[in-house]
C-alpha cells in the first residue's frame, strides 16, 4: 500500500470551467467561455498530475 499524498486536481478544473462561463457571459460568449475554461483547467490538471508523477517518483 503506497502512502503517498497525490494532488488533486479536479477542483481547479472545475473552477476554470465556472469561471470560463462566468467570463464569456460577461463578454456575451458563454460557450466560448466554456470551452475555453475547459481547455485551461484539463491544461492545468493534466500539469499537477505531471508534477505529482515526479513527485512520487514514477
Amino acid at each position: 500500500m503506497s502512502n503517498r499524498n497525490p494532488i488533486a486536481a479536479g477542483a481547479p478544473l472545475a473552477l476554470a470551467t465556472m469561471a470560463g462561463a462566468l467570463i464569456g457571459a460577461v463578454l456575451g460568449q458563454p460557450s466560448l467561455g466554456v470551452l475555453i475554461g475547459v481547455g485551461f483547467g484539463a491544461t492545468l490538471a493534466i500539469g499537477l498530475w505531471l508534477v505529482d508523477r515526479e513527485r512520487t517518483g514514477r
